[in-house]
């Protein structure tokens, strides 16, 4: 065999997509099943993008927090593992946001979470909150913003409802066209889906690498999103004078944030 003829197959880098879920009491009910049943739904889309890609391999991770920040996973995950699955997240406690930065920080470091052999690209960091911060969430940004991966990544950030703190949300994705707005359970489902793949299809690309550049197209795909016309609400059918049995509306029919 010639000193050519052997093929030396090339790593794939990797793009990591972190969660950071609001599991405070106020996200019971609706808003915590829907973010669950949309995330659920939506990485049979990204497991495509990541086998699609032979550049980057996407992975999950997931931090919640509430009275403290826990990881749901205890590394990166790749969306290409069969065995994964989606771990549903509870609602309960207060909303330890400052707690959630301090640990996201130390995942942020080729010492742990981003310790690929065959390199990284700048992460995707995707926040959802429906309230205040309870802790002082501030000296947590604060640190995020001395790290060089939290300066490098795509952030978007979701409020959820009237109640969620936009000017924080702000703060931690730098910009307010990277916070989207949601009142209702089929607004905050479209918005999950709509960040995540958008997210994953950018993070993940090799056509540009500047994680700045690529925090920019994000933002850029959102208020494009944002501006699109809302579609027109179906009609409601003439009355049946003789109902017929069946389920009843759903209590997503009547929920306004």
């Amino acid at each position: 065999m010639g000193l050519y003829d052997e093929t030396v197959k090339v790593g794939r880098r990797t793009m990591v997509l972190f969660f950071i879920i609001d599991t405070s009491g106020s996200m019971r009910g609706a808003k915590i099943g829907q973010v669950n049943a949309a995330i659920e739904g939506i990485l049979p889309k990204i497991k495509e993008i990541s086998k699609e890609n032979a550049d980057a391999e996407i992975k999950v991770c997931v931090l919640n927090f509430a009275t403290k920040a826990k990881w749901v996973t205890a590394a990166p995950v790749s969306v290409e593992d069969e065995a994964y699955r989606w771990e549903y997240v509870e609602a309960g406690g207060t909303t330890a946001l400052g707690d959630a930065c301090r640990e996201l920080n130390e995942a942020l470091s080729t010492k742990t979470f981003m310790k690929e052999v065959s390199g990284s690209y700048a992460p995707v960091l995707f926040l959802m909150s429906d309230g205040e911060p309870t802790d002082d969430y501030r000296s947590g940004i604060e640190v995020l913003k001395h790290n060089n991966w939290f300066k490098a990544a795509i952030k978007v950030a979701i409020g959820i409802g009237n109640d969620a703190n936009k000017s924080m949300l702000a703060e931690f994705t730098g910009s307010d066209e990277s916070v989207i707005e949601v009142h209702t359970p089929e607004e905050l489902k479209k918005w999950i889906q709509f960040v995540t793949v958008t997210s994953s299809q950018i993070g993940s690309s090799s056509t540009d690498t500047s994680g700045k550049n690529k925090n920019k197209r994000m933002g850029n795909e959102i208020d494009k999103k944002k501006r699109d016309p809302q579609p027109k609400p179906t009609p409601k059918p003439a009355p049946d004078p003789k109902p017929q049995p069946g389920p009843g509306p759903t209590e997503s029919d009547y929920i306004v944030w």
